[in-house]
């Protein structure tokens, strides 16, 4: 079997070709259960979150069912395909990873140049948050706004349009989808209160810590969408390649 062909296009559009071929086929039934993700990720020799972004492609197609606590189901699909991301889509992980090498520059950087006023921004920002955990697109929202908000400190548009940007790549079904399993009101409070570690390094002008707390906010936001789907026990640990990623 020739890959040449398919070497330039994103890892998990490649393993989720695979499962898809598979499931046409008849290979995998429906109303089948697939292994677990820790067992696709070891045959297929690619990372769970490639196979977490690949099982979410699948399921927005309408091949598998992913029923938490039980497993991975394939479907009775009756349509054809017609909801496959465009080719140059970027999955989830590799948009946190990318924030991982902007966001923690531009905190380390904001941390420097940050006055009173801004502070104030952040703070009108995070009480809002507080009060809208329950509400997720409003939760949503100013999450967004909290990191634009740090982008502007620096006073560079080009800075607060990518940022603003890549948090509305968020706003597709295949985020939609992922999220809709691992965000809830809990997880909204969480990435408040490492909104608000970030804020208190920048306000305390301390340039390490607050690259340091934004590293740690990209981390916990890999890893709450990293979690299990049910059907074993969850990793506790950030992947040695995520962590290689966005400083130290």
């Amino acid at each position: 079997m020739m890959f040449s062909a398919v070497e330039s296009r994103r890892l998990y559009r490649q393993v989720a070709d695979q499962m898809r071929a598979l499931i046409e086929r008849g290979e995998l039934a429906p109303g089948s259960r697939l292994p677990a993700e820790r067992e696709l990720a070891q045959k297929l020799g690619v990372s769970r979150p490639t196979i977490r972004e690949a099982l979410i492609v699948l399921e927005v197609e309408g091949f598998i069912d992913i029923r938490m606590g039980s497993g991975i189901y394939v479907t009775a699909r009756k349509d054809a395909a017609s909801d496959t991301p465009p080719e140059d889509f970027e999955g989830p992980f590799e948009l946190l990873r990318a924030r991982a090498v902007v966001e923690c520059a531009i905190a380390e950087e904001a941390a420097r140049l940050a006055r009173p006023e801004h502070i104030t921004v952040m703070d009108d920002n995070l009480a809002r948050m507080a009060a809208e955990l329950e509400d997720r697109r409003q939760a949503l929202a100013l999450d967004r706004e909290f990191h634009v908000i740090v982008s502007s400190i620096i006073a560079n548009q080009t800075l607060n349009r990518f940022v603003g940007s890549i948090h509305d790549m968020r706003m597709t079904p295949y985020f939609e989808k992922l999220a809709s399993y691992f965000e809830n009101t809990e997880t909204w409070r969480a990435a408040m209160e490492e909104h608000r570690t970030i804020r208190d390094a920048i306000a305390a002008g301390d340039p390490p810590a607050a690259r340091a707390a934004m590293r740690a906010h990209l981390d916990q936001s890999q890893l709450r969408l990293s979690a299990s789907f049910g059907e074993e026990p969850s990793d506790s640990t950030i992947p040695a390649a995520w962590r290689r990623v966005g400083g130290k």
